[in-house]
Formats: structure tokens, sequence, C-alpha cells
């Protein structure tokens, strides 16, 4: 049993998904190598409530939901129920409402992941969900591991002993290297203590430090998640094509204008050639994750699932949180994301090369602030009508068509540009 360990990602969505299968503590804690005491612990601390209703019914946890009579209670608030007991915000206005909440919630697992009359039931409901739970956690061990960990009487101390040597000229190098023996820190939280105004003594008082210009932020262009490769390298983006060889594989990566400036997301379909592109304001994760999901929500779960199975992309920090990619709002899995060798854009070669038509358009190094999302939908249109040698003298749009239906097609906005009215220089998009 592993000791002084915390649970990780992994651990977390194995408790999700033994929840689900309506396993006990033991043997969760067993498939963890966790004591059982950790797994109550963990569901306890970060489990959510939510208030849904079942199939048919909204939110309700009044007690005589099932016998009640009454009508019309909120007719005030445009209900459309004729009777209180279907209704979801008649609880907010009835005088004779008695909340009830679920006795099973009380007693291990303590969530209704697993409960079988979870369908049924309109009382609030408690979930385990291993993202959140996950979110919860880093943001805790931040917070525990950030600001000042001093106590009154310690800075009372270093005040007493730093200060009026700064108010004499010293800079804090030298009070450092002559009182090392006294002093519990090191030199540079003594520059941030200072800064932070703890002592007497202010950032004015030292020699150097005002005459020096504030640094300038760099561009924030951190990895979310810097682990975010493990399982989604390049080999398991071929070992998982070796098991799953029928599955249509998507290529994603950045287009940049000029540095700072918009950026463009390209989604390309390898089947059939067809290139979606995206506006964005910066390069970030945050952009990526909101396109995927209007993605999601503009094709349905079923459709958004058959186009988009697997994701094969590079390792720039705007990829780098692959998993509210993956996982819908209701921690759902949706696709899968893999990531190329690093120096490697080989590996997703058709996606390159579609870029070079895109360069035709808007060449390198060219501004992209002007331009608008109807503007990057009107160039793809004149790409994707191109006829290709690759597709025996077709264009992706019709291969596309073929593939997955025309309906597809109309909620993505594509329309098919004629052959000769085909513009792919940068006239197509001046204005």
């Amino acid at each position: 049993m592993s000791k002084f360990q915390h649970l990780t990602l992994e651990n977390r969505l194995t408790i999700q998904e033994m929840l689900k299968e309506r396993c006990s503590f033991k043997e969760i804690a067993k498939k963890i190598n966790k004591h059982c005491t950790t797994i109550s612990k963990e569901i306890q601390n970060h489990k959510i409530f939510k208030q849904t209703g079942s199939y048919g019914r909204n939110f309700n946890n009044c007690k005589r939901r099932f016998t009640c009579k009454r009508a019309s209670v909120c007719a005030n608030q445009k209900c459309n129920f004729k009777y209180c007991k279907f209704c979801g915000r008649c609880i907010n206005f009835c005088e004779d409402y008695v909340q009830e909440t679920c006795q099973l919630r009380d007693k291990p697992p303590y969530v209704c992941n697993g409960c079988t009359n979870r369908n049924k039931c309109t009382l609030e409901k408690s979930f385990y969900e291993a993202i959140s739970a996950q979110n919860e956690y880093e943001e805790v061990r931040t917070e525990s591991r950030s600001g000042i960990n001093l106590d009154e009487q310690t800075i009372t101390y270093l005040d007493n002993l730093i200060s009026p040597l700064i108010l004499k000229g010293q800079a804090i190098h030298h009070i450092y290297a002559t009182n090392i023996d006294a002093i519990m820190c090191c030199e540079k939280s003594i520059y941030n203590y200072v800064d932070y105004n703890l002592f007497s003594a202010r950032n004015i008082d030292l020699p150097r430090r005002v005459k020096f210009r504030p640094r300038k932020n760099k561009q924030n262009n951190y990895k979310v998640d810097k682990k975010c490769r493990i399982g989604r390298t390049y080999e398991d983006f071929l070992k998982y094509m070796e098991e799953n060889p029928d599955t249509p594989i998507v290529q994603m990566d950045t287009v940049e204008g000029t540095q700072g400036g918009k950026v463009l997301l390209t989604i390309h379909f390898l089947e059939s050639e067809l290139m979606l592109s995206f506006l964005r304001d910066a390069n970030t994760a945050k952009s990526v994750i909101d396109i995927f999901n209007d993605l999601y929500e503009k094709l349905g779960q079923a459709d958004f699932k058959k186009l988009v199975p697997v994701i094969l992309t590079d390792n720039g920090s705007e990829f780098s949180d692959p998993l509210k990619i993956e996982f819908d709002a209701e921690q759902s899995r949706r696709t899968r994301i893999f990531y190329c060798d690093r120096a490697a854009p080989y590996q997703k070669g058709a996606l390159e090369n579609n870029h070079s038509m895109l360069r035709r358009v808007i060449p390198k190094g060219k501004s992209m602030d002007n331009l608008t999302q109807q503007d990057i939908e009107l160039m793809m249109n004149h790409i994707n009508s191109y006829k290709r040698k690759k597709l025996n003298d077709r264009c992706p749009i019709s291969v596309f068509s073929f593939l997955f239906g025309s309906e597809i097609l109309q909620k993505l906005a594509i329309e098919h540009i004629p052959a000769k009215e085909i513009v792919l220089l940068p006239t197509l998009l001046k204005r």
C-alpha cells in the first residue's frame, strides 16, 4: 500500500468509474493501492451537489411531491405546469413546502454515481467527478504553498535585525552575508519581505532597487498540464491506431500571423482533406477549448464523436489541457488527443501541406488582426472547393459530403465555390 502519496488524476478517474459500477471502498482501495479511509475522505471532501430531476420530471425535493394536489402556486412566474408536483419552481413559493433529503447520501458511498434509483429520483443528488476533484485538490495545494509562511513574532525579529541596517545604507546581500547564522531564510526571501512591506524599511531605502525598471511580463505561454503527454505520445497514437484501424484521424495545429496578434486554429480531416479554421484573439489553451465546446454543441454528441474520434497535434502550449477537450461538461469522453514527437511536423504532414494553400491567401508574417471569422470561412470555402489530385480530382467538400453527409456541412456553414470562381490570392480578403 502506497503511503504519504497524493492521489493522481488517474486514481480519481478509477474511483469515478468504480463508483459507477457500485464497487465498495475496499475494492476501490485495492485497485489503486490506497487505504479505504483515503477513498472515503476523498469522496466526502470532493463530492458536488446538483439539483437535477429525472426523466420527465423537474427537480423537486418536497416531501409532499407525490400527494400534492396544489396547482398554479407559481402562476405569476409564467409556469407551464398545471400541477405543482411537476414543477421545479413551486418549492420557492409554496407555504406548505417541506424539504426532503435522500437518506442514502449519509451512508457509503455518499454519492449517487452508481445509484439504481438515479433516473427516477427528483431529490438533490451528490456526485463524485474526477476532473472537478482534481481541480479542487490542485487549487488547495497551490494556496497552501503560496503566501508568507511566517508568524508575527518571526517577522518582528527579522524587522528589528534587518531594517536598521538597511536604513544605514547597507545592501541586503551584505546584511545576509554578515548575519547568515541569525537569519532563518534565504536572501531572495528578504527581498520579497521588503517588497511586501512587512518590514519598517521599504524598497526606496535600498541603495539601487528604485533605479531598476520593472521587468516586462513575458508572454503567457506556459503549459497548462506539464504531464499532458503521458499516455498521449506518438507511439501511443500508433499503438491505438493498430488496435482501432478504421478510426478516422483529425490533425490539429496553429497558424500564426504577427507575434502577439490573432492566430488560427486549423482542424484537418485526413480522409477527405477538408480543413476548418477558427480565428482566435490569443494563442491560449482556453481559446482552443472554447472552439471545441462550440463545435460539440453545434454538431451534437453523435456527429462530433463520428467526426473527431482521434486528434493528432503538436506540443504547443495551447494544446496542453487535453482533458477539457477530451471530455464534455458531463465528464463523458468525446475524443482522444495524441501528440507528435518534438520537432517532427512531418508526422502530421497532410495538415502542413494544406497550410501551404492557406499561406497563399494569408502570407507568413501578415497580421490577421483586421480579419473576422466570416473572412476565414470564406477563405476556407475556396480552399476546400479546390480539386486535389490525391482525391482523384475531387474537392474536399464533395468527398466529405460523400463520407459524412451534406447535413454536417450545413452545420459547419461550409459552402461549395464553383471551380471558375476560386481565388487563392491575398486579394480574396481585401475589402
